[in-house]
């Protein structure tokens, strides 16, 4: 689904009006007329104009921020398709959970095809950090808003603002539960790295400072994975979204990122 097909941002157009402008073939803002909107008042119609007279140039601008803010948290899932090329696929590794105690260790990001890891000591820094989100459109990550965006802005002293989708939550819409290892196993999603768990990174970053660089190798291999799948989870998530979402399985768009 791209921004355009949707309308929901509108005050006024929930679920159940947006669902029947689709099915009354306005499925996308270039086709709305306010007198071919069933079930859509002069008042609420004048706003879906408004909108899209706005939207069409924000969305033109790449204005992420703006989709960010006009979209309920529920819905920021349809930002992915029209901001996905521009996407920053991000996850960190750290000694411990809390973001006031514990260090954060190493942190990847996938974008464009590939893929970078910061590591504490070396190149981890606010400044190395900024230059990775500031480059992005949308950072995607898989319970970012309450651990991985908290511990950076603690431990770097820093703020992120970029527009965020946090996988966690349209997982759980989908009745995908767990943590991102179960809910890739679910979907088929394999790894190519080693099969290693959080508690085994905060040891592999521990033999790494007792001198062992095949541990420091491991746990980047293993960070890196997260990164690249948290992609495939997105795309895939997507999809079934959109399948979900828009009535008897049609695409307004002609294709689904599940279906490619």
């Amino acid at each position: 689904m791209r921004i355009k097909n949707s309308f929901i941002p509108v005050e006024g157009v929930g679920a159940t009006t947006e669902r029947r402008m689709w099915e009354n073939d306005i499925r996308e803002w270039d086709e709305f007329r306010q007198e071919r909107a069933p079930g859509v008042g002069a008042t609420t119609a004048s706003r879906i104009e408004s909108f899209i007279d706005e939207a069409t140039e924000r969305l033109d601008d790449r204005d992420a921020p703006f989709f960010d803010r006009a979209f309920p948290s529920g819905e920021r899932w349809r930002l992915y398709e029209d901001f996905r090329d521009g996407a920053c696929f991000f996850d960190i590794e750290t000694t411990g959970l809390s973001h006031e105690r514990d260090r954060v260790t190493t942190v990847s990001f996938h974008r464009d095809g590939e893929t970078t890891t910061l590591v504490q000591g070396r190149d981890l820094s606010a400044a190395t950090l900024r230059e990775q989100f500031r480059e992005a459109d949308l950072l995607v990550t898989f319970n970012g808003t309450r651990f991985d965006v908290p511990f950076l802005e603690t431990s770097f002293g820093m703020e992120i603002d970029t527009p965020h989708l946090d996988l966690m939550y349209p997982c759980r819409t989908l009745g995908l539960t767990g943590g991102l290892k179960p809910i890739e196993n679910e979907l088929g999603i394999d790894r190519d790295g080693p099969d290693i768990t959080g508690r085994d990174a905060v040891r592999l970053w521990h033999e790494y400072e007792r001198g062992d660089e095949r541990a420091l190798e491991r746990l980047v291999s293993y960070n890196r994975d997260d990164t690249v799948n948290l992609r495939t989870l997105a795309d895939e998530v997507a999809g079934r979204l959109h399948r979900e979402t828009v009535p008897d399985g049609d695409d307004p768009i002609g294709t689904t990122l599940g279906r490619r």
